[in-house]
């Protein structure tokens, strides 16, 4: 749901937001400036991209690695089209969201995009570089998030009395980071086959410190 770099500056736009309007039963910006934050986190694992990017391939899968996420709902092959429904639970809420894979490039790069409730979107991409001594292959993973949380539709969200929509908010959005990487570093494991110490770069927008 893609780092060496360093963490970014503030990359928020400025203008008039306007709304957004559906298409397709997803989330669609119209011409506009909009307050996009984004989410990179990367790692170097020792398989061919090939091998690298199937695995990648099976989204359901993700949901072993992920603190928050469920349990997911395979509707396609993996192919552009294909729609997921995403089961997370935190703290006292439970929400199921929709992603669709809306682009392929084999074994490189694999698009999504949430289609309900907030205006969201990512990749996978999947690069060869130079292997270390004693390793025969390595690429480098890298997952990016992008994401407009002024977008989130509240009639998505049975939230508990008392509690707002912007309070979530403010708290969800840290946590996609933290998921971004525990989902990086624990799929490198099942990708190579061993446990060892994974170095991540993380980049995100705006700055976080």
């Amino acid at each position: 749901m893609y780092l060496p770099v360093s963490t970014g500056r503030n990359h928020r736009s400025e203008g008039y937001r306007g709304d957004l309007c559906r298409e397709d039963n997803a989330y669609t910006p119209r011409t506009r400036d909009v307050a996009v934050e984004s989410v990179e986190v990367s790692t170097v694992v020792y398989l061919p991209p090939e091998e690298t990017y199937e695995f990648l391939l099976d989204f359901p899968g993700y949901a072993n690695y992920s603190e928050y996420l469920t349990g997911v709902e395979s509707h396609g092959d993996g192919s552009p089209g294909t729609e997921y429904d995403l089961r997370f639970a935190w703290w006292k809420l439970t929400y199921t969201a929709r992603s669709r894979v809306t682009a392929v490039d084999p074994p490189n790069r694999i698009d999504w995009q949430v289609t309900k409730d907030i205006d969201a979107r990512g990749r996978w991409t999947v690069t060869a570089v130079d292997s270390p001594t004693g390793r025969e292959h390595a690429s480098e993973v890298r997952l990016r998030i992008e994401f407009d949380a002024d977008s989130v539709d509240p009639s998505g969200f049975d939230l508990p009395r008392l509690v707002s929509l912007s309070w979530v908010v403010d708290k969800v959005k840290p946590l996609i980071e933290r998921e971004a990487e525990r989902v990086v570093e624990r799929i490198v494991a099942d990708i190579e086959g061993e446990s060892r110490p994974v170095d991540l770069t993380v980049h995100t927008t705006p700055d976080s410190t």
